[in-house]
């Protein structure tokens, strides 16, 4: 009892501070999206308006930004030399303090649009992780200092990898995969040494995956990032994997709960509202509502609703109030009622649209990035649409925004951004 105690302050501590300061890909440990810091953020800007500064990136990326104190950390690759790093960066000025990586000539699968180093990087405040996929993990101190180093070997698959790292108590949880051989696996956090490792199956058709029945499964994958979550009077690590949602005990790795009906290919993260957990498969796929805190199979007992060859995108949404705000990565915007599954509104993006980064809430404003650079400000409403502002770089991007303290923090393919008040 006394451990889960520690562990449970330790939740409620680092989720609060991670909201202050984003330090991971989606803020908190529950990858809720919320910002609850003190200042509002812009809703306008330009290239050459309420840019605080800008700084080059050597070439493109897709992984978001953290923020650690006064500093901001992104991963980064540069493929001529073949090296895979952390960049960390001043907030204040966006001058580099330093960088830290290593080489890696093997060859590394991934898609020409899904560039190398594409996993944010995590912190709780006095170390950084950060997974350079097939080149492995590093974790190291805020001055730069390597405190460890994991190499897990090859990720075989097609498109690459991108799942963030999670920070919690002593353990750093890291997925290495989709692909061939892939694993859920937890990590000492001061040591790098392994706590315990999950095997991912390898994946069949059968009745089971719920409108994909008699075909082939084609590319399969996840690259979900697990969250962590409270049911009860226990904790869930909770990730989408191909065709099942999964929830683990994060001290020991056993598998708590799952439910079947996603599809073969995910890429969003699982959210979670009161006790409700909704997960998505990618380029319309399904979607399913599981309820917590279950036991074994419990598809029959505890999955709410699923909504098969669904228009689940990319990025991953936000929940404001019992409802669901996310984009088809086509330009489309959906509002989900979790309660029912139904969709209330869909209705298209104005500009560019189409993009691979998640969305961002502030109060009731939901803030989305485009491939293009635009940002678009709507209102977290229910019951209809409706744009406040949009704003623009005019540099192709895949990430996602990170605010700060009345700041937005934007990696495009050729900068990093830093957006002033």
């Amino acid at each position: 009892m006394k451990t889960f105690f520690l562990l449970a302050a330790c939740f409620n501590g680092l989720a609060s501070l991670a909201l202050a300061e984003w330090h991971s890909w989606r803020g908190d440990l529950a990858g809720s999206g919320h910002y609850s810091g003190g200042a509002a953020l812009p809703q306008t800007w330009a290239k050459d308006k309420k840019v605080c500064w800008r700084v080059d990136l050597p070439e493109p990326g897709n992984s978001t930004p953290i923020v650690v104190a006064d500093r901001v950390f992104v991963t980064q690759a540069e493929t001529e030399t073949h090296w895979r790093g952390l960049y960390c960066f001043s907030l204040k000025e966006g001058r580099l303090l330093w960088k830290k990586g290593l080489v890696y000539d093997k060859q590394e699968k991934t898609h020409r649009t899904n560039h190398y180093c594409s996993a944010s990087p995590v912190s709780d405040g006095k170390m950084v992780v950060a997974s350079f996929g097939s080149a492995g993990v590093r974790a190291y101190d805020l001055q730069g200092k390597q405190l460890w180093k994991r190499d897990f070997g090859a990720i075989d698959h097609e498109w690459g990898n991108s799942t963030s790292p999670v920070l919690h108590g002593d353990l750093c949880f890291h997925y290495h995969g989709p692909g061939k051989g892939a694993f859920l696996t937890a990590l000492n956090k001061t040591t790098g040494e392994t706590v315990w490792t999950w095997q991912e199956p390898d994946w069949q058709p059968s009745e089971r995956t719920d409108g994909f029945k008699g075909q082939g499964l084609g590319i399969i994958g996840s690259f979900s990032t697990p969250i962590l979550i409270k049911s009860g009077g226990r904790e869930e690590l909770v990730m989408s994997f191909p065709l099942e949602l999964k929830a683990f005990d994060p001290l020991t790795g056993k598998v708590l709960w799952s439910s079947t009906g996603l599809n073969p290919l995910v890429y969003t993260s699982p959210m979670v509202h009161e006790n409700t957990v909704v997960a998505m498969g990618g380029y319309y796929g399904n979607s399913i509502a599981v309820k917590t805190g279950g036991a074994g199979d419990v598809t029959a007992s505890h999955r709410l609703w699923q909504e098969v060859r669904h228009n689940g995108g990319i990025g991953t949404g936000i929940i404001k109030e019992g409802y669901y705000y996310y984009h088809d990565s086509g330009g489309i915007v959906c509002c989900l009622d979790i309660a029912t599954g139904q969709t209330k509104w869909k209705e298209r993006l104005p500009g560019a649209g189409k993009s691979w980064g998640s969305f961002i809430l502030a109060g009731d404003l939901v803030y989305t990035l485009s491939q293009a650079g635009d940002t678009v400000v709507f209102k977290a409403n229910p019951e209809k649409f409706e744009v406040i502002s949009q704003a623009d770089v005019g540099e192709t991007t895949n990430s996602s925004l990170v605010p700060h303290e009345g700041q937005l923090l934007i990696r495009t393919h050729k900068a990093l951004w830093c957006i002033e008040p």
